[in-house]
């Protein structure tokens, strides 16, 4: 009988490039959400305000007699403040469980005893919930100015106001990095994903209630960075050089939202942690 020769062999698979295992996680994750007939109901929901606004850049561009309905600066600041709604409940439906759950059935362990650091876990997770989020901010409104553009045939319009590209960019950024990373710090502090989520909207409504209620009593909107929401709409006009809705000054909201972003990053350090393998 022949022995055969079971020496060391060199490992001829494929290899994948170190940082990169935070991919794997993400698109691990978006398919699983795109298989919902649920969440993909949510997210066309999200695209009814696209596909309305289409219509009336449409007919602005084609009719004269109703240039009232031109596009404006306001118009996309607008956008935004109408999605704020699909917003939450995306990142309410994606992200309460992303953490949560893992901690839940004790995976949170059976990741990080692979080759996979605590930063790639949180960022792969942190790339499931920014990306639909996207799918719900960013693309949409890039996807306004384009039929713009394609259907008044010009490039006047984006020409007059090329601030448009990168404010759309840098609010739909701030949005979603600002959900994102709060909504994975509170699913990191519980097992249970539907805690996390009234957990989150009590934070957002909470916040709010509170800026109100003091709004009313001092009849000054300078307490506005109390609020969370009130705050991403303070910056949101300064980006789109609107006139501040609050009295608050609006370095005070980017403070507190830097703040609360670097909030979330240490409790997410504190609370994702297992049996990290170093190589």
């Amino acid at each position: 009988m022949p022995i055969h020769d079971q020496s060391y062999r060199r490992y001829a698979g494929s290899r994948n490039e170190p940082g990169s295992a935070w991919l794997v996680i993400t698109k691990a994750g978006i398919r699983s959400l795109l298989g919902r007939k649920l969440f993909l109901a949510v997210m066309l929901a999200a695209w009814g305000q696209f596909f309305v606004r289409a219509v009336i850049f449409y007919l602005s561009a084609n009719f004269p007699t109703l240039d009232v309905l031109a596009p404006s600066v306001e118009t996309f600041r607008q956008f935004f403040e109408m999605q704020e709604i699909f917003v939450l409940f995306v990142t309410v439906y994606v992200g309460s469980g992303l953490i949560a759950n893992d901690r839940r059935s004790n995976a949170l362990q059976i990741y990080l005893s692979k080759p996979l650091s605590r930063t790639e876990y949180v960022a792969g997770k942190l790339g499931i919930l920014a990306f639909f989020l996207l799918m719900v901010t960013l693309v949409p409104a890039l996807a306004l100015l384009l039929l713009e553009v394609m259907f008044s045939a010009s490039l006047a319009f984006l020409s007059e106001h090329l601030f448009l590209l990168p404010a759309v960019t840098l609010y739909a950024l701030a949005e979603v990095l600002l959900a994102s990373f709060t909504m994975l710090a509170l699913s990191s502090l519980s097992t249970s994903a539907r805690y996390t989520a009234v957990l989150y909207a009590g934070v957002l409504f909470f916040t709010g209630a509170v800026f109100a209620i003091l709004r009313g009593a001092t009849r000054s909107s300078m307490l506005a960075w109390l609020s969370l929401r009130a705050n991403l709409d303070q910056i949101g006009d300064v980006i789109f050089r609107l006139p501040p809705r609050f009295e608050s000054p609006w370095p005070a909201s980017v403070l507190v939202v830097l703040l609360l972003m670097g909030l979330s990053v240490v409790v997410l350090d504190r609370r994702v942690r297992g049996v990290e393998v170093v190589t």
